[in-house]
């Protein structure tokens, strides 16, 4: 049998860009010279408003804002590095073992089928914030993918960012109940 295309024609801009204007894609670095992820762990106001899941001693969960699927969580260090050799040893066990507790939180808050693990590793891996490191945990369903993504640039969510955290720190292992901005 033949194998059918899936034409995604609006990804043809970005593709045959030159390598400096992809640069702008997203934009630029900020003053503060923070990443993305450090900035939203330093921002003003409570864990549920920033959607950090957990923070440990060296990373911490992130609900991502612009989910696959509802649920979906970032696993990050607190430091904006962009490679996993650049984490220390601390970091590197921390980390994977919080993308464990993720899978275990996902699994209790939502009951999906299944779970997607991933990483993207550098800009042309697919990594649109490719500054800073994180574990993509995203929990899936039996036929929870369809063409909305890709006909109307759109995705079904049947279930809201604050919920979901509410669900996933009511079920997180071994938390204290309380995260920590880093110092």
């Amino acid at each position: 049998m033949p194998l059918d295309h899936l034409w995604a024609t609006w990804r043809s801009n970005y593709v045959t860009a030159t390598a400096d204007s992809r640069a702008a894609f997203p934009e630029g670095e900020p003053a503060d010279g923070g990443t993305l992820f450090e900035r939203i762990l330093r921002a003003p106001g409570s864990d549920r408003d920033r959607l950090v899941v957990h923070a440990g001693p060296t990373c911490f969960v992130l609900l991502n804002r612009f989910p696959y699927t509802s649920g979906a969580m970032m696993v990050l260090p607190q430091r904006g590095v962009p490679g996993l050799e650049d984490l220390t040893e601390v970091e590197h066990l921390e980390l994977w073992a919080t993308v464990r507790d993720a899978v275990v939180a996902a699994k209790a808050a939502f009951s999906p089928d299944g779970c997607n693990v991933g990483v993207n590793l550098g800009a042309a891996a697919g990594g649109s914030q490719s500054d800073h490191l994180h574990v993509h945990v995203v929990p899936r369903w039996v036929g929870d993918a369809n063409f909305m993504t890709v006909a109307a640039e759109t995705r079904t969510l049947p279930i809201a960012l604050p919920e979901a955290w509410d669900r996933l720190r009511a079920v997180w292992p071994h938390d204290s109940g309380s995260t920590a901005h880093p110092a």
